[in-house]
């Protein structure tokens, strides 16, 4: 019995049963799901109806995610996935699905924060960074600009503390299995605070 996307083999409203007067037709065709997991790419194209192209991702391992409020996206690795709202098992298998919670790799978003704004995120590495400062030259055109940037910067609490592990939580909003990518945000303000809660719970 094959995966289909037809209606006729259900019942009506009223619970009678419904004759099936025709055959399962190619454009009722359903596909098995990709289940991507993380792990070295693999991609796979997919030819569709039109002579369109799905790309099934099986396995991943990075994608761009956006910081919004900062208005800026890196490629990032994926480290880990962490919840999931549809379902546990996806999260003990690892599956990379649309809407997921991830771990991700803090590192990019945390070096162009100091390029930007002279400011290192990650309390551990301070001192690293303060003699890296010392020993560089910056001319007072660079200073003047880090001053200017740095007027209006703000910065969740919640996920500054996060850079100090290096890694962040960032969700999913791109489909694996359609567009063969993992692409999503960093989680921050009251959906940071959400997921934080649904995690702690669960652990609890």
């Amino acid at each position: 019995m094959g995966i289909s996307r037809d209606s006729r083999h259900k019942r009506r409203a009223t619970s009678g049963r419904m004759p099936i007067h025709q055959k399962k037709r190619k454009f009722e065709m359903g596909r098995q799901a990709a289940n991507t997991k993380l792990g070295h790419p693999r991609v796979r194209p997919l030819r569709c109806r039109g002579g369109n192209y799905k790309f099934r991702a099986l396995r991943l391992e990075a994608g761009n995610f956006s910081w919004g409020s900062e208005a800026v996206a890196k490629k990032t690795k994926i480290l880990d996935i962490v919840y999931n709202a549809t379902n546990n098992e996806l999260v003990r298998t690892k599956t990379v699905v649309k809407n997921a919670i991830v771990l991700i790799d803090a590192n990019p978003f945390r070096m162009w924060y100091l390029s930007k704004y002279d400011i290192e995120l990650n309390k551990k590495k301070v001192e690293e960074s303060d003699a890296a400062r010392a020993a560089k030259k910056t001319s007072g055109h660079v200073k003047a600009k880090i001053a200017g940037n740095n007027k209006d910067r703000v910065i969740d609490p919640k996920l500054a503390e996060q850079f100090n592990s290096g890694r962040v939580f960032a969700c999913i909003s791109s489909r694996p299995g359609q567009s063969g990518r993992a692409d999503g945000y960093i989680l921050e303000g009251k959906e940071l605070e959400f997921y934080q809660k649904k995690m702690d719970k669960k652990r609890s």
